[in-house]
């Protein structure tokens, strides 16, 4: 694969697949027709908008293993994974596939309690995610039960081949490489698109704004070169916050240290003797080193963005990725840019050349070095100004972050300050008012979430300083968002006991009272003379003795009653409510005992009778 790809226009017949558009190609076998090819490869995935980071020509045809498959893997993800979800991304006005396919993920294996997918690596090694997806889907396929007493590769092997026989999915994964401690990425994202492709999809916003709450784990990955990334996490809170809001993410402060030479001046190689190779450096190897320098500069200085730096952070956040990724390319170049100066200067002081042909290599040294110098300089200020915007715009986000606590814990005071409602009528508005609170705790953790990743550029002098304040900054902003949210939470919570035990009395207190009045209505149709004969005689004293039984049994219902009272008045703390309360229960225990004494007085009434 390596190998043919290296033309590149194997590439381009690919493309031409996928776009449905014709791509000329270059039928030379030189170096120069196969970088021209890859460069129209990457000319045509920048115009679908294809994601490319640190991918150039030369290491397409310098057979690179890592970045070949870096390439087919934007192709697949782009024509392939993003195609599959393009439908439910629009209706959803989503443009990130993986939140998409996590969050069906996620909806597809909730009522499995063994299975907790919070990524697309560690979650999916002991083989359970893979079958519920399956089994949610088509239960019909197999027991769940027989899963869960497999091995982790019997697991995977069972899932593989369900998939194979029943949703037509090759197994493009084997149990092995997934059953390790760190699976790879795109290797389940490519296999659970195929899953997604063929099983329902049903994915709501709900599901979008849980993933994207998850707690979020970073694999720190170093590669050899001048690109230096250090990760450094700053949590807001490391106690657990309560269910109803999702904790503040996890900020990363990422450190990127990029050197170019800072004086690279490939003219004072020219005078310099090559101290790189002692053999004669003839006319064609320079001329075709020329060119394939000069092809890449060419493509690089098409490649070079110079679009305006935009408003949004999230948008200059891309933009400043993408430039890092530009002068990584730089920076892997800048020997070869060097190297065809100092061949040039080998051709000169070998002094085998005609005046002219001296002169036109002079020339042309001068005109590399000039425009190798004008992208290095452009560059690096662009580097700059990105990242200036970029801080001006992360601080803007703290200081409306914290205004915004400023305006809540001012409002909270303010609630707190207010005493409970003296009824339950009052007590709605209350909880009302309260929701809208938590409402504006929902949108402000979207604002929040956005704080996921904060850039910060630094160099071997002021690491510790630049990072200082802004880390003391983050600490405190974070404790201030816990106590909001624990606040909040803390604080429904009560207002809903209180509002479901106020109910109950209120309830239980209109039952009560009916009952009373039935009670006392039986009771004055009770006689308690002049008897006709012994028969009515005994009627009238069952009929106590019912009513006597009765108000026996409900007895534990006033008792009750006064014991929910108490408690309500407790939580309310409100001295006007508490007396409303204590003056309902007293009304009722009123009348429960003029009715048990009236109850009384005519047993002894109808007991004088026999």
């Amino acid at each position: 694969m390596f190998t043919e790809l290296k033309d590149g226009r194997k590439l381009l017949d690919l493309l031409e697949g996928l776009t449905g558009n014709p791509l000329p190609k270059e039928r030379g076998s030189t170096r120069v027709h196969a970088l021209n090819n890859v460069n129209r490869v990457l000319q045509v995935l920048h115009q679908n908008s294809v994601e490319l980071v640190n991918i150039g020509g030369t290491d397409i045809v310098d057979g690179n293993h890592k970045l070949t498959l870096g390439l087919l893997w934007s192709i697949i993800l782009h024509w392939q994974v993003k195609d599959v979800m393009k439908d439910i991304m629009s209706n959803l006005q989503q443009t990130n596939s993986e939140k998409i396919l996590l969050s069906w993920v996620r909806q597809s294996t909730r009522p499995y309690s063994q299975v907790n997918v919070l990524n697309f690596t560690t979650s999916w090694t002991d083989g359970l995610a893979f079958n519920a997806v399956i089994h949610r889907h088509k239960p019909e396929l197999f027991s769940w039960d027989k899963v869960l007493k497999l091995t982790p590769t019997e697991r995977l092997e069972h899932a593989f081949t369900i998939a194979k026989n029943h949703l037509g999915i090759e197994k493009l994964l084997d149990p092995e490489d997934v059953a390790v401690q760190l699976p790879d990425k795109k290797s389940i994202i490519m296999y659970l698109t195929s899953l997604f492709e063929v099983l329902p999809q049903q994915v709501t916003m709900e599901d979008i704004r849980e993933v994207e709450t998850l707690p979020r784990r970073y694999k720190k990955e170093c590669e050899e070169g001048a690109f230096n990334i250090q990760q450094h996490c700053l949590s807001f809170s490391s106690s657990p916050l309560p269910p109803f809001f999702p904790p503040l993410p996890t900020l990363i402060i990422v450190y990127l240290s990029w050197k170019v030479s800072d004086a690279l001046s490939f003219l004072l190689l020219a005078e310099t003797p090559s101290t790189v190779t002692e053999v004669d450096m003839d006319l064609d190897s320079y001329q075709e080193a020329l060119e394939e320098v000069l092809t890449w500069l060419l493509s690089a200085e098409d490649t070079y963005q110079q679009d305006n730096i935009s408003g949004d952070v999230e948008e200059v956040k891309e933009q400043f990725a993408t430039h890092e990724a530009f002068m990584m390319e730089l920076t892997a170049h800048q020997s070869s840019v060097g190297s065809v100066l100092q061949a040039g200067n080998q051709l000169i002081a070998q002094g085998n050349l005609s005046e002219e042909e001296e002169e036109e290599i002079q020339e042309q040294m001068k005109l590399l070095n000039s425009r190798w110098e004008a992208l290095r300089v452009d560059s690096m200020d662009r580097q700059a100004r990105l990242h200036d915007v970029l801080m001006e715009l992360q601080k803007k986000q703290l200081q409306q972050l914290s205004d915004w606590l400023t305006v809540t814990e001012v409002r909270i005071q303010k609630m707190e300050s207010q005493a409970l409602a003296e009824d339950l009528e009052s007590l709605q508005k209350q909880m009302e008012v309260h929701k809208g609170l938590q409402d504006d705790l929902e949108i402000e953790q979207v604002k929040v979430n956005s704080l996921t990743h904060m850039v910060v550029i630094v160099d071997e002098n002021n690491g510790e300083s630049t990072t200082a304040v802004l880390e003391e900054q983050l600490q405190r902003l974070g404790e201030r968002w816990t106590a909001v949210c624990h606040w909040t939470e803390e604080r429904w919570m009560k207002l809903q006991d209180i509002q479901i035990l106020w109910q109950e009395l209120v309830e239980e207190q209109c039952l009560l009272k009916a009952w009373l009045t039935d009670k006392e209505e039986i009771l004055n149709k009770v006689q308690t003379r002049n008897f006709r004969d012994q028969t009515e005689l005994s009627v009238n004293v069952r009929k106590l003795a019912i009513l006597k039984e009765d108000m026996g049994m409900k007895r534990q219902m006033l008792d009750q009653l006064s014991e929910v009272g108490q408690d309500v008045a407790q939580l309310l703390g409100n001295n006007r409510a508490s007396k409303k309360i204590d003056s309902d229960l007293e009304e009722l225990t009123q009348r429960w005992d003029s009715l048990v004494q009236k109850l009384e007085d005519f047993s002894n009434q109808v007991s004088k009778q026999y």
